[in-house]
């Protein structure tokens, strides 16, 4: 009788390990294999990845001078992250693949690896990020066009000192291609953030101070703005167009008459 359990048993078990074999073939004719799954799904994470590294808001897609800057640094510092991170990745592999007791020299790598490698890395990045700051900061060089900018919960107004005559525009910035214009920042209410990603970096708008950031368009169109500053409810809605005309252009915008125009 021992036997015969024994028996029906290990039949049961043939059973259950058959079904489960016959359920992952159908699973793997349905939707491939776990390979082509993982292969499947690399692609489309890589594809998620670099579908944001588009469109009219993107930083590394430059349209001035300023913006070109900082989508520079941004290649400097991935080179140099993944500098690091071969380099980390690498001393971490070595005990496993050099197995023998010491064979490694631990201080050596403890302390060239883990503090003066990643160190002269930084602070290769540091100085990269300080010039790159330098050239961005405004200096009050003649010739250079002001304009104004005030947010508000949720719009912004854009004036035109250095335009005698010229009224305030709501929502869109008018600009000269190719000539440097400084945006003079400021908020009537709560903390905002002028942004045009395509045209520059971005700065606070604060109430009771005026933030000042140099931008530039090197080729005529319209490059989107938004608030990058989290300033309530209607907050995603809070954008802006920087309009960049030709010299021709911008002229006769400057002659015509109206607020909006």
């Amino acid at each position: 009788m021992s036997r015969d359990l024994n028996a029906g048993r290990h039949i049961g078990r043939e059973r259950v390990f058959g079904s489960i074999l016959r359920q992952g073939s159908l699973l793997e004719l349905r939707h491939g294999s776990p390979t082509r799954l993982s292969r499947n799904g690399s692609a489309a994470t890589v594809a998620l990845v670099l579908s944001g590294c588009g469109g009219p808001l993107s930083t590394l897609a430059p349209a001035g001078e300023a913006a070109q800057a900082i989508a520079t640094l941004w290649w400097v510092m991935l080179a140099g992250s993944v500098v690091i991170f071969i380099g980390v990745v690498g001393a971490a592999l070595v005990p496993l693949v050099r197995r023998r007791p010491g064979a490694l020299p631990t201080r050596a790598m403890l302390i060239g690896g883990g503090l003066i490698f990643p160190a002269v890395v930084l602070m290769a990045l540091l100085v990269a990020a300080l010039l790159v700051g330098d050239r961005l900061s405004p200096r009050g060089e003649p010739g250079v066009l002001r304009v104004e900018a005030q947010a508000r919960q949720w719009a912004w107004t854009f004036a035109y000192p250095d335009l005698p005559g010229r009224a305030a525009t709501e929502g869109v910035l008018h600009v000269p291609v190719g000539r440097p214009f400084e945006v003079h920042v400021s908020s009537q209410d709560v903390i905002h953030s002028f942004w045009a990603p395509r045209l520059g970096g971005k700065i606070d708008a604060i109430p009771g101070q005026v933030n000042v950031i140099r931008l530039q368009a090197d080729a005529p169109g319209v490059y989107r703005g938004q608030c990058a500053e989290y300033c309530g409810r209607s907050h995603a809605m809070m954008d802006f167009v920087v309009q960049a005309h030709s010299p021709a252009d911008y002229a006769a915008w400057q002659a015509a008459e109206g607020p909006d125009q």
